[in-house]
């Protein structure tokens, strides 16, 4: 039985109703934080409203032509984190908003084009090596010399003439694709146990080596690219879709020892890793909150303490304060006006990105599709963990973007990208031209 047969087309009335609850949400967050911040509604309404207004109905026939099988909250969902995002970015800086907007029209637009091109997920099985040397290739790239550039101590950034961006960002997406398709084709071997080490059971030496090679490539974006977010994302991804490959326990205990030499290593060799683990140690030590790199921490913390239970109001705080507010640590301006019943709700946003995200893949006919799904998911849930994480000190802080609410054009337009492939896997095959 064909899966078009098998699933249920979303309601019209339904998918509709969640788009237009997206957008009105994204606005009013946007025209509250115009009104806390200037005390009138924002002179732009009428250009931002209409590029979301039209970028978000337009995204929903997209969907409805292309992918008419789709999960009709998932577009949604991330539509009220951007317009969240979009809100904040605005109350910190009505310049880097111009700037957001221009990425969510591009973004949105790289969704479309992402379900125009790949109208069946299966068809990316096709070219495993092809992207997985592309993903590595853009995710090494700024080490090049002449158009790497270092930013905060990471070289991350990529400038080719007026052009910067940071490739690690769709790398990581199309380092997924290749991992779906790898793992798909190996996991048997992969499931072979032929030797103990303890109360754990092995597959042979030799099928340990994509293990060592994804130690090998996070460790050298840790070592050339100084990044330890990057480097902890892409390990943590492996070893999780390794995990759902294999269903064998053992590939996550060897993961977390690896990481753990790894980050030791990492540790050992350079200073501002061993920075950031201090400031994670001792951010709120009044001798040391003045000094560089424990100030934003601090700063942070006292927002959200500021911040109490219901917050300040949109455009009542003052996040400005915090370094880095509209990047890193626009989670910490949430906490401050939204305080932590918005903190929480924003959360369970991503909870409900992610917790999708795993049902697509549960719901998967094949194992390409359903590894793909796992981690493209994975990325999302990982990633907010790694930066909600080191903003609330639960661990050190590390320099990635929460996704779909930070300011940058490159994790935007990925995400987005991202999400469209998440679309592509819960909808099956797009319809043939006459169809429905």
């Amino acid at each position: 039985m064909s899966r078009e047969a098998t699933q249920v087309r979303p309601p019209l009335g339904a998918a509709l109703a969640f788009t237009i609850l997206a957008l009105v949400l994204s606005l009013g967050a946007y025209v509250i934080a115009g009104l806390g911040k200037r005390g009138h509604v924002p002179v732009t309404i009428a250009l931002y409203g209409s590029i979301f207004a039209i970028g978000y109905l337009a995204t929903f026939f997209v969907i409805r032509r292309l992918a008419p099988l789709a999960d009709p909250a998932l577009f949604p969902t991330a539509g009220v984190l951007t317009g969240l995002g979009f809100a904040m970015i605005f109350r910190l800086s009505g310049g880097l908003a111009a700037e957001q907007a221009t990425w969510v029209a591009v973004g949105l637009a790289a969704f479309g084009g992402t379900l125009l091109l790949v109208r069946d997920h299966r068809q990316l099985d096709a070219y495993t090596y092809t992207i997985g040397l592309v993903g590595i290739g853009l995710l090494l790239l700024p080490i090049v010399p002449g158009i790497g550039r270092t930013i905060n101590g990471a070289r991350l950034w990529v400038s080719l003439g007026p052009i910067g961006f940071q490739p690690s960002e769709i790398a990581k997406v199309l380092l997924v694709v290749f991992l779906a398709s790898y793992l798909n084709a190996k996991k048997e071997l992969l499931q072979v146990a032929t030797a103990r080490l303890g109360p754990l059971r092995l597959p042979p030496a030799k099928h340990l080596a994509p293990v060592l090679v994804a130690w090998g490539t996070s460790l050298a974006v840790l070592f050339l690219q100084r990044d330890l977010g990057a480097s902890l994302l892409f390990f943590g991804i492996f070893v999780v879709m390794l995990w759902v490959a294999t269903g064998r326990a053992a590939y996550v205990v060897i993961g977390v020892v690896l990481f753990a030499v790894g980050a030791g290593l990492g540790y050992l060799a350079f200073s501002h890793v061993q920075l950031r683990v201090d400031v994670w140690v001792h951010a709120l030590d009044p001798r040391k909150v003045f000094e560089q790199g424990y100030g934003q921490v601090a700063q942070a913390q006292f927002g959200m303490a500021t911040g109490g239970l219901v917050g300040t109001g949109l455009g009542k705080g003052s996040p400005g304060l915090i370094p880095f507010a509209s990047t890193d640590f626009i989670f910490a301006a949430f906490g401050e006006e939204l305080g932590l019943l918005g903190t929480t709700a924003l959360l369970l946003l991503y909870v409900v990105v992610v917790g999708k995200g795993i049902a697509i893949a549960l719901r998967s006919s094949d194992g390409f599709g359903k590894l793909l799904a796992a981690g493209l998911a994975t990325i999302i849930g990982l990633q907010t963990f790694v930066i909600v994480g080191g903003v609330t000190r639960v661990i050190p802080l590390t320099g990635v973007t929460l996704p779909f609410v930070s300011y940058g054009g490159s994790s935007l337009v990925a995400n987005f990208v991202l999400l469209a492939l998440l679309v592509r896997v819960s909808a099956g095959p797009a319809p043939r031209r006459g169809g429905g």
